[in-house]
């Protein structure tokens, strides 16, 4: 059940109007719970556990940089509710890190509180008060509204904000990508050789990403910008919002494009995809999935980052 962070970014949202405590980041009670080892460890809080303000404890302090508010950091945890002890929620039955973005609004206060200023590799306990976390009850966790919640998280990584590494030049055919003033695609340009139509899809390395392929499937996190082909209007762009674009690849939630084109490229490049209206918004003038500046068969143009895939 590895439901809860989105969950709690859910019921932040909605109670983004409520106040919250300030982090004491001491011992405090957290004294008495105990945490096993081995690859999936338990939590044993008693019954009953509460605490007036969100406590920290650092179990194993890592080596790493220490994770700041607004990044995107990958996790390891298990969820106790403090006041029946029993554990909701853990990811360690998977192996597999979940990641948390750590923006006010987003996600609970008790995990920004929690995990900002702790070093990559740590182990750290977490008590959230009822101020910092949910702030209502969560009938299918079996959480009341005054009830305080242990986490345990092992801080595996953050997430990049952006590909790196070596540029590869696009096909002479393409137009060339614009770079704004922190170095992030805002669009294209064309030039003498760009070819007027583009009748195939195409994908385009411009940044090889060193993580694993992307799986039709997965859930992927991406920066992107959109641009009717060849330099005509920009549609749509995620570098200006606060968080980045996070969507299923392969199952119809993206247009067809995407879904065809982006599994078996590698985390961490960006991409420049062609997309045709017969693998984009086609020809109906009146799709109201499409933007209105997308006109019927246009084709598009997208930058891509690729950020992280689970």
């Amino acid at each position: 059940m590895r439901r809860i962070l989105l969950v709690s970014a859910a019921a932040a949202l909605l109670l983004a109007g409520c106040g919250s405590s300030d982090t004491d980041t001491t011992v405090g009670s957290l004294g008495d719970v105990e945490v096993s080892s081995g690859d999936t460890p338990k939590v044993t809080v008693a019954k009953g556990f509460s605490v007036a303000k969100t406590e920290t404890k650092v179990l194993t302090k890592g080596t790493g940089a220490e994770v700041v508010s607004g990044e995107a950091v990958k996790v390891n945890y298990v969820a106790v509710n403090g006041r029946t002890g029993k554990q909701f929620d853990s990811s360690f039955t998977t192996g597999k890190p979940y990641t948390v973005d750590l923006i006010d609004g987003k996600i609970l206060p008790g995990f920004i509180k929690g995990l900002e200023g702790q070093k990559i590799g740590s182990r750290v306990l977490v008590a959230i008060s009822p101020k910092d976390g949910f702030g209502q009850a969560q009938k299918k966790l079996d959480i009341e509204k005054n009830d305080t919640i242990v986490f345990l998280f092992d801080i595996d990584s953050t997430v990049p904000p952006e590909a790196s590494g070596a540029a590869v030049k696009l096909p002479k055919d393409l137009p060339k990508i614009v770079l704004d003033a922190d170095n992030h695609p805002s669009g294209f340009k064309k030039t003498a050789d760009t070819a007027a139509q583009q009748s195939d899809p195409s994908a385009h390395v411009v940044i090889q990403g060193d993580g694993p392929a992307i799986e039709a499937g997965q859930t992927v996190r991406m920066e992107y910008v959109g641009q009717v082909y060849p330099d005509g209007k920009i549609f749509d762009e995620s570098w200006s919002r606060p968080d980045a674009f996070i969507a299923p690849i392969g199952k119809g939630a993206l247009i067809k494009c995407w879904d065809d084109l982006l599994p078996g490229q590698k985390i961490g490049s960006r991409v420049v995809l062609v997309c045709p209206s017969d693998v984009a918004y086609g020809d109906d003038p009146n799709d109201a999935n499409r933007s209105p500046d997308i006109k019927a068969g246009d084709t598009l143009l997208f930058a891509i980052d690729l950020l992280d895939a689970s």
